[in-house]
């Protein structure tokens, strides 16, 4: 396991602050053009996942760790599929620890 280079824990409300480095995200597929899949956080804001494989059904949850491009758009590297049901809320609540008041303990 390699920990030189951890992928913070985001959702789209704190992705802007990471762009350009490794992030962890899960995205409700909505959309596949087979090059980027086109989703939606879940903190209900559309995201855009280039290089994740068109093999990802569509209203599938995903966890992508990649570079992040942009508010919106990561470029991914790997990607977990989660299936039909995931739990946004304790995500959510995830992502608002891991980057507040216990940053120190998932970077």
């Amino acid at each position: 396991m390699d920990t030189s280079n951890p992928a913070a824990f985001v959702n789209a409300q704190v992705l802007p602050n990471f762009i350009g480095k490794k992030v962890r995200i899960v995205v409700q597929v909505n959309q596949s053009d087979g090059a980027a899949i086109t989703g939606k956080s879940t903190d209900e804001s559309q995201i855009i996942v280039k290089g994740l494989s068109s093999q990802v059904p569509v209203l599938n949850y995903v966890e992508v760790i990649g570079i992040a491009e942009s508010s919106n758009t990561i470029r991914a590297e790997i990607f977990t599929d989660f299936g039909a049901t995931f739990d946004v809320n304790s995500y959510n609540q995830l992502c608002q620890l891991a980057n507040g008041e216990f940053r120190s303990l998932f970077l």
